[in-house]
C-alpha cells in the first residue's frame, strides 16, 4: 500500500468528454476527499467554431478552436472540483473517415506505444486506485475514443500498477429512453434510418452485463453546469436542452463495466472504490 491519497483516473478523448461520461464521478468523489485526476488526450480542434462553423467550412480555424475549448475545459474542471487536469494535447482526429483521420499528429495516427507511454509516465506519477476509460469501440466507434481505450490498456500493461479499471457505458434501457426524450425536446429530430438505427441499438449494453451503477444524483446540478462550460460545442451538446432538472433525471446514475479488479468487490457494485476503502 502506499501513502497517497485514494486517486480516481479519467482517460478522456475530448474537451467536454469528461462532462457528458463522467461529470458525477468526478464530481462525487471529489466530494468525498478522493483525488481526481483528469487526462484529456486531444486538442479538440475538430470541434465547432464560433457560430457553429464546422471543420472544413471557411473560416474554420483549428488553432482557436483547441485554445478556446482548452479554457472550457478548464473551467469545466472548476466545477467538477477536478484536483488535477493533465492534458496530452494529440491534435483531434475528427469523426471515422475524416481527413483529419490521417493528419500529421493526430491522435489516431499516433503509435499506441508512443501515447501509452506518455500516459504510463502519469499512471506512475498518481499511481490511481481507479482508472476509468472508454470501451475498445470508444463506446460509439469514434476514433479518439478507440484510441483512448488503447493507449489506456497498453499503458497500465507497462506499469506495475493493479487499480480497478472501468469502461464507461450506457444501459440499452437508458439508450431506448434518451430516444424518447430526444424527439421531445428536438425539434429538429429526425428519425434515423434503419441501418441508422440498428446501429444506435447496438450502443450501450444489456442492463445485465453491467457490473457498476454509481448514484451521481446529488451532482447533476454540478454536472451539468460542467457540460454548459462547453458553450462553444452547445449544438452538439443536446443534454443542455432539457433544462438541469430533467437532464439530472436522466443522468443521475453513471455506469460503467468493470475489467480489471484486484479487491474481489462483489458485483453488481455501487461504488468504484468497493474493496478499497
Amino acid at each position: 500500500m502506499n501513502d497517497l491519497p485514494l486517486t480516481l483516473m479519467a482517460v478522456h478523448a475530448h474537451p467536454d468528454d469528461e462532462a457528458t461520461g463522467t461529470g458525477g464521478v468526478l464530481a462525487r468523489y471529489a466530494a468525498e476527499g478522493i483525488r481526481t485526476v483528469l487526462v484529456t488526450c486531444t486538442d479538440g480542434g475538430c470541434g465547432d467554431g464560433p457560430g457553429g462553423v464546422k471543420p472544413g467550412d471557411p473560416g474554420h480555424d483549428g488553432a482557436a478552436v483547441a485554445l478556446m475549448r482548452r479554457q472550457e475545459l478548464e473551467a469545466s474542471c472548476e466545477v467538477l472540483k477536478v484536483s488535477h487536469l493533465e492534458m496530452l494535447d494529440y491534435a483531434d482526429s475528427g469523426m471515422m473517415g475524416w481527413p483529419a483521420n490521417d493528419a500529421p499528429g493526430s491522435f489516431w495516427k499516433t503509435p499506441v506505444e508512443e501515447g501509452a507511454a506518455r500516459l504510463a509516465e502519469l499512471l506512475r506519477r498518481y499511481q490511481p486506485d481507479v482508472v476509468v476509460t472508454y470501451d475498445e469501440n470508444g463506446f460509439y466507434g469514434h476514433p479518439d475514443h478507440i484510441q483512448a481505450n488503447r493507449i489506456t490498456m497498453a499503458a497500465l500493461a507497462m506499469t506495475e500498477l493493479t487499480p480497478k479499471v472501468y469502461w464507461t457505458t450506457a444501459p440499452r434501457s437508458m439508450m431506448r429512453r434518451f430516444g424518447e426524450v430526444m424527439r421531445e425536446f428536438g425539434a429538429d429530430w429526425q428519425e434515423p434510418d434503419p441501418a441508422e438505427a440498428a446501429a444506435m441499438a447496438e450502443i450501450g449494453l444489456p442492463d445485465e452485463e453491467i457490473t457498476t451503477w454509481v448514484d451521481t444524483t446529488a451532482f447533476g446540478g454540478q454536472k451539468f453546469d460542467a457540460l454548459a462550460a462547453h458553450a462553444s460545442q452547445g449544438e452538439n451538446i443536446f443534454f443542455l436542452r432539457m433544462g438541469q432538472e430533467r437532464f439530472t433525471e436522466l443522468m443521475g446514475v453513471e455506469t460503467f463495466v468493470r475489467v480489471q479488479d484486484t479487491t474481489g468487490a462483489a458485483v453488481p457494485e455501487n461504488d468504484l472504490f468497493a474493496g478499497l476503502r
